[in-house]
């Protein structure tokens, strides 16, 4: 999946792409589901599952978890 993360907030852009970034495994669990889609929206990334929205990340502040699932779990 291709995320344009150009308008994303630069504290995320780290956490999420960087191989030591705490959100990491949801990027790498992003890429690797086919379930799950992402748009970066407000400098967030909103990640949905069969069209459901499940997570919102911040660069931040806390995650906001909209709907328990898997991808919740890889933050604890």
């Amino acid at each position: 999946m291709d995320i344009d993360t150009t308008n994303m907030c630069s504290h995320l852009q780290k956490k999420l792409l960087d191989s030591n970034g705490v959100y990491f495994p949801i990027w790498t669990a992003i890429q690797n589901d086919d379930t799950l889609t992402a748009i970066v929206r407000s400098r967030q990334l909103h990640i949905y599952r069969n069209g459901k929205k499940v997570l919102i990340l911040t660069g931040k502040s806390q995650p906001k978890i909209l709907r328990e699932d898997s991808i919740s779990d890889l933050l604890k």
